[in-house]
């Protein structure tokens, strides 16, 4: 036991030691800099909320998740009503994103409020755009919960 508390002992003198003589971190210098270290460039070009690629990535997501995780067939067969909310509504250093509206008509006949947001390098692996969208009463896990809401600006 007295050997235990002495190996401590010397660890704890050690680590101290250490933390005494340790070099405060740095940022990046200029060479490092060049290796990719530069920070986010954003454009802010972003498709408009009527595009077709966009609303046709919503509608397979959709399908996708209503049949993987929900049972359903339920798909979106229309966009009747889309139109762009915000554009940018934070900080300027923030991620561009462009908020749209609108009314979609799913499979079973009714018509659902959608919620999404074009986002700058949101696809995949940060290479494009993509889309964080959630459409009225079939937020079934209620991520973006009260009511889509936490999918608006």
């Amino acid at each position: 036991m007295i050997v235990r508390m002495a190996q401590g002992a010397i660890l704890a003198c050690v680590l101290s030691l250490s933390a005494l003589f340790a070099a405060p971190a740095n940022a990046a210098g200029p060479l490092e800099k060049n290796f990719w270290l530069s920070g986010p460039r954003y454009d802010a070009i972003l498709p408009g909320c009527e595009n077709p690629a966009v609303l046709q990535q919503i509608s397979l997501t959709f399908a996708e998740k209503e049949t993987k995780f929900w049972n359903s067939d339920l798909r979106i067969l229309d966009f009747p009503r889309v139109r762009e909310i915000a554009f940018r509504p934070w900080a300027a250093n923030a991620i561009p994103r462009r908020f749209c509206s609108g009314q979609v008509v799913v499979s079973d006949g009714r018509k659902h409020r959608v919620n999404y947001a074009i986002v700058e390098d949101g696809g995949e692996i940060g290479a494009t755009w993509g889309v964080e969208w959630c459409v009225v009463g079939l937020d079934r896990n209620w991520a973006y919960n009260p009511g889509c809401r936490m999918a608006r600006p």
